[in-house]
């Protein structure tokens, strides 16, 4: 079976990943979710996470495959005996992950949760990997991309838009959550370190 031939841009992966962020942000807005939920009745409300992480999922795809698939050249690899530190600091920052996902609510998080009727109230946690960074999923994500042992183009193009994306996309989060905590998220971001913990 032969691979497709992509021609490389330099543009094309960072539009890719950054139209990616447009639609995922959309689908995630309040305005866009309470415009669904008049079109198809409150009912809807209950499986809106659930179809929003899987459609986030699967859109990703397209973008992961012209990473993978158009043409590309190394940048740098990180040598020995650096690269084990490294690699110790991408493996920790998964399990990091995967707290601070666990923390919110890991079903909750994915959706499975309301799907099956069994959302909690929605409560301001600030616990935990939290009273450190207000985005722990978002910091770790990029020691994860970013510590990547051999560092290519295109993964480069890549991370640099998923970065910009990830940090647009926690300012907009923010302003949802002053809407929801008021003050008391307001008092939290004023304590709190917005990406990078101990930086004062």
């Amino acid at each position: 079976m032969e691979t497709p031939n992509l021609s490389f841009s330099p543009f094309l992966i960072p539009a890719a990943a950054l139209l990616y962020g447009f639609i995922h942000s959309l689908i995630a807005a309040n305005g866009f979710k309470h415009h669904i939920y008049r079109i198809l009745g409150d009912g809807a409300k209950r499986y809106y996470r659930l179809f929003y992480s899987i459609f986030a999922t699967i859109t990703l795809l397209p973008v992961l495959f012209l990473t993978a698939f158009i043409p590309d050249e190394t940048l740098y690899s990180i040598p020995a005996p650096l690269v084990y530190l490294t690699t110790a600091l991408q493996i920790i920052s998964v399990g990091l992950i995967i707290f601070s996902v666990m923390q919110t609510g890991a079903l909750q998080f994915i959706g499975l949760s309301q799907a099956f009727g069994l959302e909690r109230k929605e409560s301001l946690n600030t616990g935990g990997l939290y009273r450190y960074v207000r985005h722990p999923l978002y910091t770790f994500s990029l020691v994860v991309l970013w510590l990547t042992p051999t560092m290519t183009r295109n993964y480069a193009l890549l991370y640099a838009a998923l970065t910009v994306y990830i940090l647009i996309g926690a300012v907009v989060e923010e302003r949802k959550l002053v809407q929801t905590f008021g003050p008391a998220y307001q008092e939290y971001r004023r304590k709190t370190r917005f990406l990078i913990p101990f930086i004062f």
